[in-house]
Parts: C-alpha cells; structure tokens; sequence
C-alpha cells in the first residue's frame, strides 16, 4: 500500500469499525438504554439506511469539488456523528446517530474508490482499490473484536468514541498524505445520473443486491450455526470470527489481483461460482469442526474478493458516472446484507436448522452467477477492453 493510499484505507477502519462493532455490543446498549434487543437491533438498519441514503445524495452534492477537500468533509461527518452516538443520552438520539454515521459511509467509498484507482499506476487500479478495502478487512479481523472487548468490559460509549478517534486521524493523513486532484466530474448531474436510467446500471446494483446478498445469508447466522451445528463453544465463536477476518483480508488480496489480470466480470462469476460451492459445503459438512473452520475461511475471504471486481465492472460502463455508480453499489451491499438476512432467517422461521441458511445463501449466490453471465452477453461484448 502506497503512502498516498493510506488515509482511503484508514477511513475504512473507521468505516468497517463502527459499522459491525455494534451487532457485537448489542446487549450491552439495550441494558444501558432500556430497550428490548430487538429493538436495539433497529440501530443496525439505521446504519444501513443512512448509507443507503447519504451515498447518492452526498456523492451529488460534493462532485464540483476537489476530491480531497470532498473526503475530508465526508470524514468529518462520520466523526462528528459518531461521537454524538458516545453522548446520546437516550434510545432515539442515539437512533438518529447511528443514521447520521451511516450518511458519509458510501459517499466516502464512492469517492475514494475513483480516487484510487486515480491515483494506481498502469493496470493496478483493481488492486490500488483492494487497498482502500484492505481498512474493512482489518476492521473485521482485529479492530472490531479489540473494540467489543473494550466496549463489553468498560463501557459501550467507548466503541464510538475509538471510532471517532480513528476519523480525527484520518482527516489528518487525508490533509498530509492524499495529492491534490482536479475535481472528478467531467458532466453535469443531470448527465450523470442519465447512467442510472440505463438497464445496465440496475443490473450491475442487482448482481451485488442479490449474489453478494447470499454471502449474508451464511454470515448473518454464523454464531449459531457455530454453537448449535458444529457445536463450537461460544467462548470460542469470537476466535473464529477472527479465522473469517483474516479469509477477508485474503480475499481481498486476491479480488483485486484477479481484476487487474482477467476481464472482472469474469471474475465476477468465478468468484460466485465458488461461493455457491461452498455455501453448499456448508449446508452439508458444519457438524464437522474442522471442515467448518476452513470454510470459515473461505467464506470469509469469498466475502471481500468481488468488492474490487465489481467496482472496476461499475467504473468501466459508468464512464462518467463511476464515482456515483461506487456510491450506489455501498448502498447496494448494504442491501444485500439486508436480503440475506432476511431470507437466510426464513429457514429458521419455519424451525429448520442453522445450517440452512446456507443453502438461501447458495440459492442467491446462484442467482448472482447467472445475472452475471446474462451481463457478459448483453453489456460486455468488448471483453478485451479490461485487459
């Protein structure tokens, strides 16, 4: 990672922290604010909802401006609002907390993904965004059981106020380290969001709304399925949590490499394909510890390997739009994460096992390959332009 990437990866520490530290911290904030956990979990979807909305519109608003000045607000916000969460004095301030933090979290991504790739040299602009991401996966492999732990033992405030610390030392390496550059935006608005009236943008959005949805499925349920089918002891689930952070950091890895040497939405499908398989191994191979431990990983580096492909599929058909097309496809996880949730729950509705999950995940994952192959057909005749 070069000195000027730093700070894009930085901020996605801060990013990825505060986005999954909660679901850890969960019980300790509905105890200290009196709600049920249930209703704690609506700050989860606040999150997802803010990053849902803030991506477009902050994207849409900053666009006339140097990137750099543009990231350096959007770090600001997230910090700000992240420590409103360690002040909140009540159930609903922190609510609309959690969805003022979520506002920045795609618009950040959206920008700094153009940025880097900006920024990479020749045929490395897969692996300069790998880069950026590398944030989320540290986030996932150390940073977030590190703040749990803190945030259990003395107090949940703390979480947020590390995570605000984080964006104070982002805004500092953004100022001292990102080069300046010429503002992104080459057409108006009204040009731009032209691209998301085409059928090729919604299908792109769907591929990660869907296919990437199936990975939820598997991780939304994970500490269940741990305890209950490969029957790990829940004093152990966080170290296997970590065995998934570092599959992230892996894949990661390997996402942006393929990239920058394939045709991404080949690689794309390559990738799908193998989360259908082994979502599928899943489903029938939990009860063994050991098979479980290395899909685990697997798993884990399967669920960060397509956010570079796909953001280099985004950049390359939305020209002029990339920088909001990355916007879109946060928002688009963060609605994948939501679909897979769901629909991996409806198995347990219904009293099915833990390990069932898995197989709504493989069903979607599927789904994804195939969105993925009609794209190749319909949109991307010119393969040999990624090369």
């Amino acid at each position: 990672m070069t000195k000027q990437l730093f700070p894009l990866a930085l901020g996605g520490l801060g990013i990825g922290t505060t986005e999954f530290v909660i679901m850890g911290l969960l019980p300790d904030v509905a105890n200290d604010i009196g709600v049920s956990i249930p209703v704690a979990g609506h700050l989860i979807s606040a999150y997802a909802f803010g990053v849902v909305v803030g991506a477009p519109i902050l994207v849409a608003l900053s666009a006339k401006f140097p990137p750099k000045n543009v990231l350096m607000a959007f770090m600001l916000l997230f910090t700000i609002f992240n420590f409103l969460s360690t002040i909140a004095p009540d159930y609903n301030t922190l609510m609309m907390a959690r969805f003022l933090s979520g506002l920045p979290h795609g618009a950040f991504f959206g920008v700094g993904t153009v940025v880097a790739a900006k920024l990479a040299k020749e045929g490395k602009s897969a692996q300069a965004i790998a880069s950026m991401f590398t944030g989320l996966t540290i986030a996932n492999l150390a940073m977030v059981p590190i703040v749990t732990y803190i945030g259990h033992h003395l107090h949940w405030r703390y979480a947020f106020g590390i995570v605000s610390i984080i964006g104070c030392l982002t805004i500092i390496f953004l100022y001292k380290n990102l080069p300046k550059q010429k503002v992104l935006r080459t057409v108006t608005f009204k040009e731009e969001i032209d691209f998301f009236k085409t059928i090729k943008a919604w299908h792109i959005l769907s591929i990660v709304a869907i296919g990437f949805g199936g990975l939820f499925a598997w991780f939304s349920y994970i500490a269940p399925l741990l305890i209950n089918v490969a029957n790990f002891d829940e004093g152990n689930v966080p170290y296997l949590m970590i065995i998934a952070g570092a599959g992230m950091v892996v894949g990661n890895i390997m996402g942006g490499s393929l990239a920058d040497k394939m045709n991404p939405i080949k690689v794309c499908i390559f990738l799908l394909i193998c989360m259908v398989i082994s979502l599928i191994l899943v489903f029938f191979f939990s009860s063994s510890q050991i098979v479980t431990v290395i899909l685990t990983f697997i798993c884990g580096a399967l669920a960060m390997s397509i956010g570079a492909p796909i953001n280099m599929v985004m950049i390359h058909h939305a020209k002029h739009s990339a920088m909001l097309g990355a916007a879109f496809l946060q928002a688009a996880f963060n609605v994948a994460n939501s679909l897979g949730a769901f629909f991996g729950g409806l198995p347990l509705f219904y009293g099915l096992e833990y390990n069932y999950p898995s197989l709504v995940g493989a069903a979607m994952a599927s789904i994804g390959v195939f969105l993925c192959i009609m794209f190749l057909k319909k949109h991307d005749k010119k393969a040999k332009s990624f090369n």
